[in-house]
């Protein structure tokens, strides 16, 4: 049997000094393709792209898409393996957006259109808020529009040491003037030694006769301290007047004030003796609304809220002191003239 040769290593260790010969080192692997080194796959295609170059798909908002998804369900138009899924539910988006515009634009024109604002509308409208609110009545409008010029009057004896000055008498008075002018009965003031003006605004001032006509019972007195408001009441025409026409008087029966009583015009040009005036007066206007001690001098008011005279006498035939029901007035023009100024 033939046996394998045998080899010497002695020659090679001969070789090399005597030292064992180092093993040949492994052949190199074959070269990767250059794009490995540049960090590619070894198909030279970036992570992510498919191989045929094309680029990727945009991803959809998640929340967006679930939106869509869950509205594409109910309708069933969404199928999860249909090929064109996305591009149905976009489309399906588009058309619902489509949708609510149109019906937001027909919802606009069909929305009614209001009506043009007409005079007759307007009366309408003001006769229907008339109808249903509660107004003020004449007596009240009148009384109110005379409120600010009505004064209470005060008069005054002289007084002793330490003594408060006794009150002879109160009465009413009506502004004038807005320089302070006071109109008001002479007999209200004729035996005083002072006297007290009160305004409506509470202002107090004392007060001088600036002048006087006792054959028509009227005084004109001059605060000496004047409220910075003060208003002169709107004067009326007596002669207007007809019988049965609404009137007002405004005072301090009894010094409580100011009051207000309501009546009609009762007659004109009446002829009365006043005992107060100790005088006859004439062209007087009779009036029903009542009036009491302290009425003196106050306005005897229309309507309208003008004065139309001055509250002058009360018809007593029980010397009570107390209404009966006929009252007269001096007519404004004949006050005013008395006081030496045009009344209108």
């Amino acid at each position: 049997m033939r046996r394998p040769p045998i080899h010497s290593r002695s020659a090679s260790r001969l070789a090399t000094g005597g030292q064992a010969a180092a093993p040949e080192a492994d052949p190199p692997a074959p070269a990767q393709e250059s794009g490995a080194a540049n960090g590619l796959p070894s198909n030279g295609v970036p992570n992510g792209l498919p191989s045929n170059g094309s680029s990727p798909a945009p991803e959809a908002h998640p929340a967006r898409q679930a939106t869509v998804d869950r509205a594409l369900k109910s309708w069933g138009l969404w199928h999860a393996d249909a090929p064109h899924a996305a591009a149905l539910r976009w489309l399906s988006l588009a058309v619902l957006l489509l949708g609510l515009t149109v019906i937001g634009l027909l919802a606009d024109r069909l929305r009614p259109q209001p009506a043009p604002l007409t005079e007759k509308a307007v009366e309408r409208l003001i006769t229907r808020s008339l109808q249903t609110q509660v107004l003020p009545s004449q007596a009240a409008r009148a009384a109110a529009l005379v409120a600010p010029s009505v004064v209470h009057v005060g008069s005054y004896g002289r007084a002793g040491r330490g003594r408060v000055p006794e009150e002879l008498a109160e009465g009413t008075g009506v502004v004038l003037q807005d320089s302070g002018v006071v109109l008001t009965n002479w007999h209200v003031v004729q035996d005083a030694d002072s006297i007290r003006l009160t305004f409506a605004d509470g202002t107090e001032s004392l007060a001088t006769v600036r002048r006087k006509s006792p054959e028509k019972d009227i005084a004109v007195l001059q605060a000496l301290r004047v409220p910075d408001d003060l208003v002169a009441a709107t004067l009326g025409s007596p002669d207007q007047l007809q019988l049965g026409d609404q009137v007002v008087v405004v005072g301090f029966p009894f010094g409580i004030g100011p009051s207000v009583s309501a009546g009609v015009v009762s007659g004109k040009d009446r002829v009365y003796h006043s005992r107060a005036a100790r005088q006859q007066l004439e062209r007087l206007i009779q009036f029903d609304a009542a009036a009491n001690p302290g009425n003196s001098g106050g306005p005897l008011v229309n309507a309208a809220g003008e004065v139309v005279g001055i509250v002058t006498a009360i018809l007593n035939p029980t010397q009570n002191g107390t209404f009966l029901g006929i009252g007269f007035a001096t007519p404004i023009d004949e006050a005013a003239s008395a006081a030496g100024q045009a009344p209108f």
